[in-house]
This record gives structure tokens, sequence and C-alpha cells, in this order.
């Protein structure tokens, strides 16, 4: 059964991104002659009752700018019997009769949720870590990358001039796939990321390989979420005197989450967004609408809180390979 009038809402962690799926959202609702009304602040804001009209006026342009017109936030609140059953009280308030949910694994938890009590939901993924099922990559993730990268090229020049060792963190507590496609991107000299454990004593081995080989720097990237962390190895490498490099620390941050997003993201945004207004417009909710061999698809919801991460050992291998 289709319906009349759904929410709209940002969740969790930002993603370059957002803000063009929000507008495509909203257009095709327009479209389909639907009404859609923006949540402010994710779930937090859904238990606040914070509604947000959204004007024609206010989605021009935002395709191209970075963070989220709705906002976003995490609530623990949301989480308890109790958070789940203010959530669909106002949503029975306001008269919204369906959810569209941009956001990540969590979000899509949240999601999972509101469905199991019989409310209609679709979810959108976006997540700069690409740790959400029902999606080959999920909205963010290319922008995210080519910021880290755009880092890792000028790192590179300054430590080539210095013959330093930069230990590079990107982010990824859980997943590293940040740092993994930006180190092959950028031809870094070694990845670490938290699938794969690693001893100290084998960075600092390549590290003397390296010198010996002739090499005048070293770049290494490291995933937040690696132990020990890269702060703390990038003090030990300073620290070691058998070790023929001097290291220097960058962490890249939150400026990975920021920024315009690249065409890619726009493009896969505006798909993304588009079709889940649609399967409301058609009453097929409960699904996560992804993009898999460059195609939109619906994963139901149930399934893809199941996926396993987006990891691949080969990929890995790859990156080892061509770091020599």
């Amino acid at each position: 059964m289709g319906i009349g009038r759904f929410g709209v809402m940002t969740s969790g962690g930002d993603a370059p991104g957002m803000n063009a799926a929000v507008r495509a959202v909203f257009r095709m609702a327009n479209h389909l002659g639907l009404e859609a009304v923006g949540i402010q602040d994710g779930y937090q804001g859904l238990l606040n009752g914070q509604l947000l009209s959204v004007s024609d006026q206010q989605l021009e342009g935002i395709e191209r700018r970075g963070g989220t017109i709705l906002g976003t936030s995490r609530s623990s609140e949301f989480r308890t019997p109790r958070g789940l059953d203010q959530a669909l009280m106002q949503l029975q308030q306001h008269n919204i009769e369906a959810l569209v949910v941009i956001g990540g694994e969590g979000s899509f938890q949240g999601a999972l949720s509101l469905h199991r009590r019989g409310f209609q939901v679709v979810g959108v993924p976006a997540s700069i870590d690409n740790d959400v099922g029902g999606t080959a990559v999920a909205i963010g993730v290319d922008t995210a990358i080519n910021t880290a990268l755009d880092a890792l090229d000028k790192l590179k020049d300054t430590a080539s001039a210095f013959r330093r060792a930069f230990v590079v963190e990107v982010m990824g507590r859980h997943s590293g796939w940040i740092a993994l496609q930006s180190a092959i991107a950028a031809g870094a000299d070694m990845v670490l990321i938290p699938e794969v454990p690693y001893q100290v004593e084998t960075v600092m081995q390549r590290l003397r390989e390296a010198k010996a080989s002739g090499k005048s720097h070293f770049i290494l990237v490291a995933a937040e979420g690696v132990k020990p962390t890269a702060t703390e190895l990038s003090a030990q490498i300073t620290g070691r005197a058998d070790v023929p490099f001097e290291s220097r620390l960058t962490i890249l941050g939150h400026i990975q989450r920021g920024g315009s997003p690249t065409a890619f993201d726009r493009l896969l945004a505006a798909r993304l967004g588009a079709r889940a207004a649609e399967e409301l417009a058609a009453g097929r909710p409960g699904t996560v609408i992804g993009l898999r061999n460059m195609q939109t698809v619906t994963t139901p919801l149930e399934d893809a809180t199941k996926e396993p991460k987006h990891f691949n050992p080969e990929t890995h291998r790859f990156a080892e390979i061509l770091a020599g």
C-alpha cells in the first residue's frame, strides 16, 4: 500500500553526498505527488518531534554542499524500548506514514527496529567507512577517499624533501576501506587496517628494507582502529636507533567527512535517494536501496544489517604487492 506523507532523516556520522540524497528524495516525492517532510538531527530529533518543512528554494544547490541541511546525531535514547515507543508516537502524532533513513550501519539498525514494529521505512546507505550492507558502495566513500588521497599526495612531497617517514592516520575504527583504497591510489609504502593485525617489528623491518633499496622517504597509511595506534607507532619509529627514518605523524581526522562531494557521490546519492521515494510510493518498504553492478537494487533491511563487511583479503594482498 502506498503512502502520502513521509519523513526524511540523515543519521549517524555525516558523509559527503547526504545533501544530494536529501534533494533527490524531496524532488522525486514532489514528482510522485507525495509530501515529504524533514526530520532534524536524526533519531534524537525524531524523539523530540523536530520536523522541518523543506522548500524548493532550500533544496537549490545543496547537492554540492557537504554535511547535511537536516542535521544529524547519534541517539542512545532511541535504542531503548521507551525511546522506540516515543519515536513511533511522534510519527503517529505528526501523521508521518513512512520514513527514509539516510545513514550507516547504526542508522539501519534503528530503521530495522521501526520496521519490526510495523512501520514503513526505507534505508539509503551513506557512510565513509563503507561498512553498511545492501550496497557495494555507500554515499560519501568516494569523496572521503579522494580527500585522503589529496593529503597523501601533498605529504609525499614534503616526506621526499626531508627524507622522512610519514605515518598518516585516516578514519576507520573498524573498517580499513579508506586506508586501503587511498594507500593503493597514492602509491603508499605500507598500509595498516583493523581487519589485519600487525606487528611493530614488521613495520620496522619494512622501513629498513626501504632505506636499503634507496628510497628517500616512506609513507605508511593506517586506519584509526589499528593497534598499536598510528600515534604509538610513529613515536616508536622515531625512538628506534636501528630505523633509518625520522617519523612524522599526520592525523587527517574529520576533514574526510567534509567538503563538496565528488561527481560519483552526487550521482550515487541522486539515484539512491530517488529510488527510495519510488519504493515508498509503490508500497515496497522494509528495504535498503543500494548499488550493485552499477544498478540500483533493493535488499531487505533484515538481510542488509547482517551482511559481512566490505573487506576483501585479495585487495589487501594487492596493496602489499604494489607497495613492494
